[in-house]
């Protein structure tokens, strides 16, 4: 009898996701926050607006540029330390071969298939250094566009957010006005983030776009009060 072929479906763009959420994260709630409190103290949108496009280029930049170097920190770091595996493989095999086998004990590996396992190792130095990276340090070699790809997507995701609040004030003339669509529309936008986001992340789907919500609207609120009371 035939069989149905086995097939896992794993999600493997946690990375880009993560950037996604970062850039998108902080781009509907700052600008928002910060559109909310000028509108607190100003009549004219032009000036939300500029100030906010302003705030956008900015923080895209920013946020595209940290997300750049922890990238390339992360690939800096992984090399530095598989360049220490590689030296301690040639100059001190017996303690890596003892480190080996301490790895398989924890998976539970019978002690007579852990010898012959780890002799088999010794004769492949690539591989070696790649479980020991891997299994022993917990690290997973690094794309090596990474740093780009990570840049561009935190610093994309934070200009689409950030133009959601300000949608409203480029089309109305009182800051007033744009303020209560830019209300809705934002914390429409921000449930909508946080269920996908809940959804990819394996989060409780409702749960993040509630706790997300409430952090944008609590930001802007907090923003909008303390330029009501400056002004």
């Amino acid at each position: 009898m035939p069989q149905t072929p086995h097939v896992e479906r794993h999600f493997t763009s946690s990375a880009i996701v993560r950037d996604v959420v970062i850039g998108m994260a902080d781009g509907l709630t700052v600008p928002f926050a910060l559109a909310a409190g000028l509108s607190g103290a100003i009549q004219s949108s032009g000036i939300v607006v500029t100030a906010g496009l302003a705030e956008m280029a900015a923080g895209s930049i920013a946020m595209g540029l940290g997300g750049y170097l922890a990238a390339k920190s992360d690939a800096e770091h992984y090399l530095a330390e598989q360049r220490r595996e590689e030296r301690e493989v040639r100059e001190i095999p017996r303690e890596e071969m003892n480190e080996v086998a301490d790895i398989f004990r924890e998976y539970g590996v019978a002690e007579e298939h852990i010898t012959p396992v780890v002799e088999a190792m010794t004769r492949r130095p690539k591989e070696w250094v790649d479980f020991m990276m891997r299994f022993e340090l917990g690290l997973e070699k690094p794309d090596p566009k990474r740093a780009t790809t990570s840049a561009m997507v935190i610093g994309g995701a934070y200009i689409a957010g950030g133009l959601v609040p300000l949608l409203p004030y480029m089309i109305l003339s009182s800051a007033r006005s744009a303020l209560l669509f830019s209300c809705g529309i934002t914390l429409v936008a921000l449930a909508i983030f946080g269920y996908v986001k809940g959804r990819y992340t394996g989060a409780k789907k409702w749960k993040s776009a509630v706790q997300t919500t409430i952090t944008g609207g609590l930001a802007a609120a907090a923003a909008f009060a303390i330029a009501r009371a400056i002004a």
